[in-house]
């Protein structure tokens, strides 16, 4: 995991400022097509993780979107929208704040992906590793043309690219086959950005 991590820090500080802290540099690079937008779900009140006893098909039993997580994830459709973004592709985890969070985003039919569902729950705990190597194998193979769209987790993203970009916030990445993270980090939008 360590062999993985200093890479993408390193490819991360060699950003070019501008890509990294630029939200027009980033939409505009989603619009040019075949890069994916891993978006953190909206806000979720309540901690990391979820409480104990929930249930995965049971959304009562988990965290959930805020009446503020529901208003992010419009707006959040909405700049997707108004930034003309062509959206190929939504995937999304298991998890009803994230499912809720695509849903609500109104940019095309999500499907659920096992490889993107939250990898610190008490069940998944031992396959941190393998759901990564799943999302890095996704992004690595996506093609477009138009954008892919992951609604997920914090620490899901975290682990694909060594940054959480808040909830509602968006790390904008592309395929990079030939790296050993296999893909690029493009940068940050922030949420409301």
């Amino acid at each position: 995991m360590r062999l993985v991590i200093a890479p993408l820090i390193l490819a991360i500080a060699a950003l070019p400022a501008a890509a990294a802290d630029d939200p027009a540099a980033l939409w505009a690079a989603l619009r040019d097509g075949d890069r994916v937008a891993l978006v953190r779900h909206a806000e979720a009140p309540g901690g990391a993780g979820d409480p104990p006893g929930f249930r995965l098909g049971v959304c009562a039993t988990q965290r959930n979107l805020s009446k503020q997580g529901r208003a992010e994830a419009r707006a959040l459709g909405d700049r997707f929208r108004a930034e003309k973004i062509a959206v190929a592709k939504v995937l999304t985890s298991r998890w009803c704040r994230a499912r809720d969070t695509a849903r609500l985003m109104k940019i095309g039919r999500a499907e659920a992906a096992r490889t993107f569902d939250y990898a610190y729950a008490p069940f998944n705990r031992g396959r941190v590793d393998e759901l990564t190597e799943g999302a890095r194998a996704v992004v690595a193979a996506w093609k477009g043309p138009g954008a892919l769209v992951v609604v997920t987790h914090g620490s899901n993203i975290n682990s694909l690219t060594g940054v959480d970009p808040g909830e509602g916030g968006i790390m904008v990445v592309e395929p990079d086959p030939a790296s050993e993270a296999r893909l690029r980090v493009l940068g940050r939008i922030a949420s409301g950005r």
